[in-house]
């Protein structure tokens, strides 16, 4: 099996965050990264301590998103770079990995 090296970005945000589609957009029309996936999240804890839940009665809005991208090293670097001035300390998760080519 033939693989390549990337690097693969996780960002942490809450449904409530005003600018996901935006991000979405940077991350695939400007950044041209080979790869974007958005998790919505069941239930969370925040920064405050508190516990959102997803419940039928009470959807809130104050769900975790999960955004996950990958591409070669420099491209997330350059990627995360453009991004820095949106997120907030401790939201942002990196590691290297390898994709099948």
């Amino acid at each position: 099996m033939n693989v390549t090296d990337v690097t693969v970005a996780r960002l942490y945000l809450t449904e409530g965050h005003a600018q996901l589609e935006a991000l979405l957009k940077r991350l695939h029309q400007l950044e041209k990264l080979r790869g974007v996936t958005v998790y919505r999240g069941i239930a969370g804890i925040g920064p405050s301590g508190e516990l959102h839940t997803a419940k039928l009665v009470d959807l809130s809005l104050e769900l975790p998103i999960v955004v996950e991208f990958f591409d070669t090293p420099d491209k997330i670097a350059a990627a995360i770079d453009h991004l820095q001035p949106l997120i907030k300390p401790g939201h942002l998760l990196t590691w290297p990995a390898q994709v099948n080519v």
